[in-house]
């Protein structure tokens, strides 16, 4: 019975582990997410100002006749 236990809680020990390293896994997952949500939004804004300056060039040019 007491190897059992042992066994048992060894697994339990292995368990408790897995979850602490999975967590922290999680963690930096999450915070690399921001980070790429964060990049996209800049550049999301970067390609509407490029955007609104190309169209006002563009009505800016002459028609032809």
């Amino acid at each position: 019975m007491e190897k059992e236990l042992e066994a048992l809680a060894g697994k339990v020990e292995q368990v408790a582990r897995l979850l602490e390293r999975l967590q922290a896994e999680n963690a930096s997952l999450k915070r690399r997410l921001a980070t790429g949500e964060a990049e996209r939004e800049r550049l999301r804004q970067n390609m509407d100002v490029a955007r609104s300056r190309v169209e006002t060039l563009l009505e800016q040019i002459p028609e032809e006749a």
